[in-house]
């Protein structure tokens, strides 16, 4: 592996991302439906009995599954829970009629991750499947069935095209339980090719990567970081804001925007960042009345939004996001956030690819 014409296998695999998503949904998807048993032999029939979901993962992968939960309970219409893979086991967890155990991770040899697995494989779950990019590893050999994400080998410890891609592989798996228990199809009519369309909206988006180097030096300079979501994407702050902690060591704590005046509005002043992602939903004009609360403090704001959630801003910036499906946002919102990451790392002059104290592939519990 090298790294090309890039600076470090980070930023290599950012913009591999457009890619990494066509391959994981290449094969997938029919005209207006997904395929059936893309998830292996079988697993459409058995997606039949399903009442509710268990997810548990570590790190970006479990920020993944946040995300997932939202388009589970939207277009499966069935209730999921998400758990830390490092706690769920000692919880002593209570598992109900119909649960299929979801596992999510890069290496598929995560520690924490395959130990909960093994742990839910003694317990009355309906089955077990894993979302993982290496085929070779433990959790895909275990798991009864398995979506392979096939994003190409990752080298930066900080993960990129795994998340986007772990998020294409979610939103099958919804398409997939949704129609086997024979969900209302007009929820998912049009995602089909609102999946085939989004590698070009992700190319896009890399666009806006001279945009944001304009505002790397007013963060780089920083030591503390706030980021605001709402709904689907405050899993997706809470991703943007350990992209920052992992490759630039500045602390970034993420909240959805909701719960700004119920305690981190005392962190706001002049030299805290304030990163903000308003795309165009049902919960925009919230989100601008939490970024009101921001500005009225004199707090700097970094806004990523969407045409009609413009906010006017005196302190920081608002960067215009492409036009985009809804539904598949949060995968869209993910790559300003990643871009914003690698930026300030480099200007700090970290070790991008290998930051300290970390691992690819935590196998040590």
């Amino acid at each position: 592996m090298t790294k090309g014409e890039y600076s470090h296998f980070m930023e290599k695999e950012i913009y591999e991302q457009p890619d990494a998503v066509a391959n994981t949904i290449n094969g997938k998807l029919g005209e207006d439906d997904v395929l059936d048993n893309i998830f292996g032999l079988g697993s459409s029939e058995a997606f039949k009995d399903i009442k509710r979901i268990q997810f548990v993962a570590c790190g970006t992968s479990l920020h993944a599954g946040k995300v997932g939960r939202f388009w589970f309970e939207k277009i499966a219409q069935i209730p999921c829970y998400v758990d830390f893979a490092s706690e769920y086991r000692y919880r002593d967890p209570l598992v109900e009629e119909g649960t299929l155990f979801v596992t999510i991770s890069q290496s598929g040899e995560t520690a924490d991750t395959l130990a909960a697995l093994r742990y839910a494989q003694q317990k009355d779950y309906l089955s077990t499947l894993s979302i993982c990019n290496v085929p070779t590893s433990s959790l895909a050999r275990e798991s009864e069935h398995v979506l392979f994400t096939n994003a190409g080998p990752e080298i930066g410890v900080a993960s990129t095209k795994a998340f986007t891609t772990q998020l294409a592989g979610l939103m099958l798996l919804s398409m997939s339980i949704a129609k086997s228990l024979g969900r209302d199809k007009d929820l998912r009519k049009n995602l089909p090719n609102e999946l085939r369309a989004l590698p070009g909206v992700i190319r896009e988006t890399l666009k806006l990567s001279d945009e944001i180097s304009k505002i790397v030096p007013n963060i780089a300079d920083k030591q503390n970081a706030l980021f605001l979501g709402r709904g689907m994407f405050f899993p997706i702050v809470q991703e943007g804001a350990l992209k920052l902690k992992e490759i630039s060591y500045i602390h970034a704590e993420a909240y959805p925007a909701g719960e700004l005046k119920h305690g981190p509005l005392a962190l706001v002043d002049d030299q805290i960042p304030v990163v903000a992602l308003s795309p165009e939903d049902t919960l925009t004009e919230k989100l601008v009345s939490n970024l009101e609360e921001v500005k009225a403090r004199g707090g700097t704001l970094y806004v990523f939004g969407g045409g009609n959630s413009k906010i006017h801003i005196e302190r920081g910036a608002f960067i215009q996001m492409p036009a985009c499906s809804e539904l598949l946002a949060p995968i869209i919102y993910t790559i300003p956030l990643q871009i914003l990451a690698y930026q300030v790392a480099c200007q700090r002059g970290t070790d991008v690819d290998q930051p300290r104290n970390l691992a690819k592939s935590v196998t040590v519990e």
